[in-house]
């Protein structure tokens, strides 16, 4: 009984740690990075939150001006969000907030933001482990 009460609390304890949203993802074709920051730490179920975003070049200068669109779910289980999170220009350079987002239950998400500025469009995968 012991060691299956311990099984279970490294087990919580590994999920806390990968259910972190806080870090930076390039795009596909390397044109941005994506610095993400969740008002929730750590990320949990059945709770709407925000994200914090920060986009910036190649040369790692901030992107003002980018239309910024996210669609995801779990591709295990062949379905999306739980919600229609938007995303919205913040006052400072290259600072986007993502708000409307839910994950509602356990398991593998990804979160697909398309990045577009001017003529250049590019994407970023996330993948968070609930």
């Amino acid at each position: 009984m012991y060691s299956r009460r311990l099984f279970l609390v490294l087990i919580a304890a590994v999920a806390t740690v990968q259910a972190s949203a806080d870090t930076t993802w390039t795009s596909q074709s390397g044109h941005y990075q994506l610095s993400v920051q969740s008002e929730l730490n750590p990320v949990v179920i059945n709770k709407i939150h925000r994200w914090s975003l920060q986009v910036v070049d190649a040369e790692g200068a901030p992107v003002t001006g980018a239309v910024i669109s996210v669609q995801g779910g779990m591709p295990a289980h062949d379905h999306g969000l739980p919600t229609a999170p938007r995303i919205s220009g913040k006052p400072e350079p290259g600072k986007y907030l993502l708000e409307g987002l839910r994950f509602h239950m356990r398991g593998q998400w990804q979160l697909e933001f398309t990045i577009e500025v001017g003529e250049t469009r590019d994407v970023v995968i996330v993948a968070i482990e609930l």
